[in-house]
């Protein structure tokens, strides 16, 4: 009989995860700190300085409670996406709100439908509240819409995980894409578009119908934004949607200098603009820097850069040497991707330090 210490069923079944290891883990563990932290894709470009003023004036009430609406926010943003406030929540990021989605729309045994090595914090809340995954493959390193659509009818999915642009590939989709994709779905099945890289994208995103119920949209500030420590996002959807929401979200969940932060840097179109135009030069030196190597590398929609080493040993050979010199970097852990490394695109002088220590490692 199980006495009061015992967990449930679910718990003692799940394997010991964490979706990703810190550098600051890696830090602890090796006794020294990095050089350059290029493996989270985080914007080192920084938060804008009107961001930074208003966390800073913010701090003087930290005792205070944020405010559970994150109305000022949610206000912002509706102005910014032409959107009503109450297709809007805003939450502790996009992680955050990945596992609020799946608690709403994934009862115990249901079924998610993922490519096989995307963003992986989605499938950790897919298992931690009972449902299952059903994986397909990339297709010439993209997510592969086609192949995705039949599987979630094929399983009668009541969701379907897609990042646009994607992670870990830095790939992206266009709108029409997008819309062929929604069209193709079963009735049952809700399109989850993970589009923390928008800003990046080369071409505008799917139009917003935030009434539209097959589909919610999350976004963050965490990266064209470079508030990834302030942990803030939001989600787009249908009124019903948010309001269900409003039943199970942690109200109190996002802190109260995030919000005024958040809302200085939306108002910032000129810092971000500079942002997006500096890592589009990024993007083009690291592919320069590949090709000076041999290199191959994946066209990317990101703030970062997928260098394609062939195989997995000689990515992996790669990304130790890189770490030996204190250099964090990324490297998918599902073949074929494993053959990739991913490097976030850094300010110019990370990006000559990089450099630097990728033509001493490279073979």
């Amino acid at each position: 009989m199980p006495d009061a210490r015992s967990f449930t069923r679910l718990v003692t079944a799940l394997p010991a995860t964490v979706p990703f290891v810190a550098p600051e883990a890696l830090e602890r563990h090796r006794g020294e700190p990095l050089e350059l932290r290029l493996g989270a894709n985080e914007n080192t470009f920084g938060p804008s300085p009107q961001a930074l003023a208003a966390m800073r004036a913010e701090l003087e009430r930290s005792s205070w409670y944020g405010d559970p609406e994150s109305y000022d926010l949610r206000n912002g943003l509706s102005q910014r996406l032409g959107v009503a406030m109450e297709n809007i929540v805003v939450g502790a990021g996009i992680d955050d709100l990945l596992g609020l989605v799946v608690r709403a729309f994934l009862d115990v045994g249901e079924c998610a439908v993922t490519s096989l090595g995307a963003y992986p914090t989605f499938n950790y809340h897919v298992a931690g509240f009972g449902a299952r995954l059903e994986f397909v493959p990339y297709r010439d390193d993209r997510n592969d819409l086609e192949a995705l659509a039949e599987s979630a009818r094929r399983h009668d999915a009541r969701i379907l995980y897609v990042s646009n642009p994607d992670n870990p590939t830095g790939s992206w989709h266009d709108a029409q894409a997008i819309a062929a994709l929604l069209d193709a779905l079963p009735e049952q099945t809700l399109l989850l578009l993970d589009e923390a890289y928008v800003e990046f994208a080369p071409t505008p995103p799917l139009p917003l119908d935030a009434e539209d119920p097959r589909v919610i949209r999350l976004r963050t500030f965490s990266k064209a934004y470079g508030m990834a420590g302030m942990r803030i996002g939001y989600a787009i959807a249908e009124r019903s949607t948010i309001a269900a929401f409003e039943k199970i979200r942690l109200h109190f969940g996002v802190n109260r200098i995030a919000q005024s932060g958040a809302l200085a840097a939306l108002a910032d179109r000129t810092f971000l603009q500079g942002v997006i135009e500096g890592v589009a030069r990024g993007r083009e030196e690291y592919a320069e820097l590949a090709s000076s190597l041999g290199i191959a590398t994946l066209p990317s929609a990101t703030n970062f850069v997928a260098f394609d080493f062939g195989t997995p040993e000689r990515a992996r050979a790669v990304a130790d040497a890189l770490l030996a010199r204190r250099v964090f970097v990324r490297m998918p852990g599902v073949a074929p991707l494993n053959r990739l490394v991913r490097v976030t695109v850094g300010t110019p002088d990370e990006r000559r330090r990089f450099a630097r220590v990728l033509k001493a490692v490279t073979p």
